[in-house]
């Protein structure tokens, strides 16, 4: 994390130290020379030089002739005649216009003036002597022996060509650009790591992952001493999969590995092997293996290989794809086929670890499938403190464990991402440090969106949106098991009107009675719009399609419903992605519909009922928020008192207001006036 490559702007200030701030060196392009060997020899065809002599017709020759302006000819090799004008006739015309230099000083003063070629006619040449003879203009003969010239040129033409050719070759032969791969397409397009190079991440620059780093660090430890493990017979892993949501750190963790171990390492994607040419995928698989069993003990790391990795499927019509199939075929084969494969270690990443193909998957391939979890509260501690280190804090009132325990649910990125923005905001401020109230400020940012303070609301909305919220605020303050509200506002935030941040605990088990008093909270918000208006609005559209999901999985998936029974439909292993049809019968469908419908207007008659016993609080939370638009914990408190139902370990953690809840229950704004129900 922080242990990261240097910032490019870093380096290009170092390098334009170095050159007297005038910036990089810039490394001189050798095309330039091809380029100018190019016109050289355009020059030499097109534009052939005549010595300052003027091209003329035989034609002219005569009337120059005939004037008496010639003073002499020389015929060179019985081809060319050059013509010699007299020095009294230089400052006439149309002699003066046509030749530089005259009439009477300059480099063509003397001659010759004027040149034309009469070809290889035995006729043609006995014509123009005789004629020079009759005027009594004096000729002479001339041999040029102009082989050199011709050798010459003829190997910087040739020698141009081949230059040429040469670039054109690496062009498409995977020299860079577009264009080019078209000779070495089916070589891998890995990027290696060896001979010093290095990532400048190591395992120390990663925070909240100690058990994956745990396993992989035993492989790096393998490369590194063998010994240790083959004198007890152990072999090394085959494969480590790393499967985990987005965000948590998977490709951070091979970095480290690049970075600690001294052994070749070969990065790439999934989509570096997908290719718009048939069998390149396999061919590219068939030449990283190549690559790094030459360079053994070496490691290769497939970020996304759920790109080439997923499922085979029986027909076109089931999702099936020859060519990735094809690749993926290739890797099963290069993996733990019929050939050795000794000191190569494969690594992969995936969020989607429930489509991957199950031959991928076994024992023999992928050895180990490393889970890189959401960090808990410990993980949490540990990657804000790597990722405070750069910023410039205000260590009187920052505290670590305090920002921890506000962002339950945030991955190694969320959390990257507050500390950038907490700094962002306090450069925003003009300020000279980074305070409490700027991380506060960030994690509200990040989750609920930029204030829109100027957004046009009317009196009656804004009342409406208050009463919301309320609702929101008061069932969740008298249901046991709803997450403990911790801030109210009906600021606009992003695309939602208003919003209500709740604290969630950090269990790993739920009840049904726990998920009736989500799904009760979460219809709060209309329920408080039917008590004090008698109707609703669209506001609580985001609201609807929560615990419609909510209660879809209660019935169908977590088997928490009596009449649906012990039966699960869901399907882990992803398999059944390509399937039409239901698992179940329609029968059972209708079923479920009845029984998620009764789920949700039970909880929704119960918080109209806690509403409608608490009104008078309801609506003094609403004009509350009307006045200060923004309430937490301690004012409910005021109006509601102590809430019942904290636990011990709440007690603990959540001595001080939080702001950040795992799950905004929102107001959106209301959609276009002629919306359908929102159906599943």
């Amino acid at each position: 994390m922080n242990g990261g490559p240097r910032n490019n702007n870093v380096e290009n200030n170092e390098k334009r130290t170095e050159n007297g701030g005038k910036g990089p060196k810039k490394s001189f392009n050798f095309y330039w020379i091809y380029g100018i060997i190019i016109l050289v020899i355009l020059s030499i065809n097109l534009f052939q030089y005549s010595g300052g002599m003027a091209k003329i017709q035989p034609t002219e020759y005569q009337k120059m002739l005939d004037a008496g302006d010639v003073d002499k000819i020389v015929v060179v090799n019985d081809q060319l005649v050059k013509v010699f004008i007299k020095k009294e006739a230089l400052g006439r015309s149309p002699h003066k216009e046509r030749i530089k230099g005259s009439p009477i000083s300059g480099p063509n003063t003397l001659g010759p003036h004027y040149a034309f070629n009469m070809g290889n006619s035995d006729v043609m040449r006995d014509r123009i002597v005789q004629g020079a003879e009759s005027k009594g203009v004096p000729y002479e003969y001339e041999v040029q022996d102009s082989r050199g010239w011709d050798i010459l040129y003829w190997v910087v033409f040739f020698g141009a060509m081949i230059a040429i050719w040469m670039f054109v070759m690496r062009r498409l032969g995977g020299g860079g650009g577009p264009g080019g791969q078209i000779f070495n397409i089916g070589k891998s397009r890995a990027q290696v790591f060896e001979g010093g190079k290095s990532t400048n991440v190591m395992f120390n620059d990663v925070a909240g992952l100690d058990e994956a780093k745990e396993e992989l660090q035993e492989i790096v430890d393998f490369l590194k001493t063998p010994k240790r493990y083959t004198d007890l017979g152990a072999k090394i892993p085959k494969g480590a999969l790393l499967v985990g949501p987005p965000g948590t750190g998977k490709t951070l963790l091979a970095k480290a590995i690049a970075g600690e171990a001294n052994v070749p390492f070969f990065s790439l994607s999934g989509s570096d092997f997908v290719e718009m040419f048939v069998g390149v995928g396999a061919s590219r698989v068939r030449d990283l293996f190549k690559q790094a069993k030459e360079k053994a003990p070496a490691i290769i790391f497939i970020d996304e290989i759920d790109a080439i990795g997923r499922a085979r499927g029986r027909s076109v019509s089931m999702g099936a794809n020859d060519e990735r199939e094809n690749t993926l075929n290739q890797l099963l084969t290069e993996m733990d086929g019929f050939g050795t494969n000794s000191g190569v270690i494969l690594i992969g990443a995936t969020n989607r670890a429930d489509v991957l193909d199950r031959a991928l998957m076994r024992p023999g391939r992928f050895d180990r499938q490393i889970f890189v979890d959401m960090p808990d509260l410990n993980g949490r501690m540990a990657i804000f403190k790597v990722h405070l280190k750069p910023l410039k804090l205000d260590t009187s009132s920052v505290d670590v464990e305090f920002l921890a325990k506000q962002t339950p649910g945030f991955s190694g990125a969320d959390i990257a991402n507050i500390c950038n923005e907490a700094a962002l905001i306090a450069a925003r401020k003009k300020k000279t440090s980074v305070a409490k109230q700027d991380f506060l400020d960030a994690v509200d940012r990040v989750i609920g969106g930029l204030e829109k303070k100027n957004k046009i609301i009317t009196t009656d909305e804004k009342k409406a949106i208050a009463y919301h919220e309320a609702g929101h605020a008061t069932v969740s303050w008298l249901v046991e098991h709803a997450s403990p509200l911790v801030k109210v506002t009906i600021v606009p935030r992003g695309q939602s009107l208003g919003a209500a941040w709740y604290l969630p605990e950090e269990r790993h088990l739920t009840t049904a009675e726990q998920m009736l008093d989500e799904i009760c909270a979460a219809l709060g918000g209309r329920a408080a719009e039917d008590v004090m208006y008698g109707k609703v609005s669209t506001g609580a559209l985001s609201d609807l399609e929560k615990v419609t999901k909510q209660a879809y999985a209660m019935v169908t998936m977590y088997g928490l419903n009596a009449r649906i029974g012990n039966i699960s439909y869901y399907d882990s292993t992803g398999q059944s992605e390509y399937t039409f049809g239901k698992p179940y019968s329609e029968t059972t469908a209708q079923t479920i519909d009845e029984e998620v419908s009764k789920i949700v207007e039970g909880q929704y008659v119960r918080a109209k009922r806690i509403l409608t016993e608490n009104k008078d609080k309801l609506t003094a939370l609403a004009t509350k928020l009307l006045e200060v638009e923004v309430i937490f914990k301690e004012d409910l408190e005021k109006i509601f008192g102590d809430r019942p139902f904290i636990r011990p370990e709440q007690a603990k953690s959540n001595g001080h207001a939080a702001h950040v809840p795992e799950t905004v229950i929102e107001a959106p704004a209301p959609p276009a006036p002629e919306v359908g129900p929102v159906t599943n």
